[in-house]
């Protein structure tokens, strides 16, 4: 059998993401084993070696290695490894339904492209805040094992000519480069209307440059655009997206699943929930979260095993004068 520096320096190929290291000692294993008589290990061991060789995105949905953005790229991108799942969202169908799609595409991108197809891979999420956008993000991440990249806009965006667009290519090359989520936060500020009042040479070169980039990605990394403000779009950039997904606040059951999700940990037979749901009627996802945990630190603090009717009503109400501060704000 394999020697255990072998199978270590195997492992460690695979970590590393070294295909070419890991088959090469793979091959190593086999002449020995061929070696050693086992003839018939030997030739399952080159059958394997073969099929990976002439299949190279048979392995495609494979966890990424870990990676962390180096140089410049480590002040455009932050990086990190969701565990998320798509159950520990409160969606809507039909977004439920886009997501879900989303997801069996890239676990079955080998299939689709044994036919000339690709897998949906770049969306434009549009909606109020708190509604799930970048969760979404961290989901898709967590589902299909790839590292979430987010764009720092703050380093992306700079004052002076040519800048921004330089920096735009540089995530773009990681974009092709390594597989992953990579998502443009409040991309409103980079993808706002040409000739728009308030706009700015600069601004426009940086939109005409992302409209070329995005038109020319060919990679295997999923794109993902987030914004509040879908209003302030350039046109130009819907027809770029393979899918559009609006989100809005949630209707009354999906409040109650939310309200649910988050206090699962404790007793809550107490708690009526449909009072509770047209209390938080006007909050996001977000805000029912932090709602919940309000009352859960309430109930911590208190030694309670539960958390109490009027203890999560409280915290709605506090949250609901929070989101009415808000939007008084001009």
């Amino acid at each position: 059998m394999a020697i255990a520096t072998q199978i270590k320096a195997l492992l460690k190929s695979h970590v590393d993401g070294d295909d070419a290291l890991f088959l090469s000692i793979a091959m190593q294993m086999a002449a020995q084993e061929a070696k050693q008589g086992h003839g018939k290990l030997a030739k399952e061991i080159r059958d394997l070696i073969d099929e990976a060789k002439s299949n190279p995105h048979k392995n495609d949905t494979t966890p990424i290695p870990l990676v962390k953005p180096k140089g410049e790229l480590g002040h455009l991108l932050n990086v990190t490894y969701p565990k998320l799942r798509l159950v520990d969202m409160v969606l809507s169908a039909n977004i439920e339904t886009k997501l879900q799609r989303l997801i069996k595409e890239h676990k079955q991108v080998q299939k689709l492209r044994s036919h000339g197809l690709a897998p949906r891979k770049k969306l434009l999420l549009i909606g109020p805040p708190g509604t799930g956008k970048t969760l979404t993000a961290s989901v898709l991440a967590g589902e299909l094992g790839l590292p979430l990249f987010i764009v720092r806009l703050e380093s992306l965006m700079t004052k002076y000519m040519g800048e921004t667009a330089g920096k735009l290519r540089l995530i773009f090359d990681a974009i092709q480069q390594t597989r992953g989520v990579y998502l443009f936060d409040e991309f409103d500020s980079i993808g706002s209307q040409r000739g728009n009042s308030n706009d700015v040479g600069e601004i426009r070169r940086v939109l005409n440059s992302f409209l070329q980039m995005i038109e020319q990605d060919t990679s295997d990394s999923l794109l993902l655009a987030a914004t509040n403000h879908s209003e302030l779009l350039d046109h130009a950039l819907f027809r770029r997206f393979d899918d559009l997904i609006e989100y809005d606040l949630p209707e009354k059951q999906e409040i109650i699943a939310a309200l649910k999700s988050k206090l699962a940990a404790f007793k809550t037979s107490k708690i009526f929930w449909t009072k509770a749901a047209e209390a938080a009627d006007t909050l996001s996802y977000g805000d029912i979260t932090r709602a919940c945990e309000d009352a859960i630190r309430n109930s911590i603090i208190s030694n309670k095993e539960c958390v109490s009717h009027s203890d999560l009503m409280f915290s709605i109400k506090e949250r609901c004068l929070v989101r009415q501060k808000q939007q008084s704000k001009p």
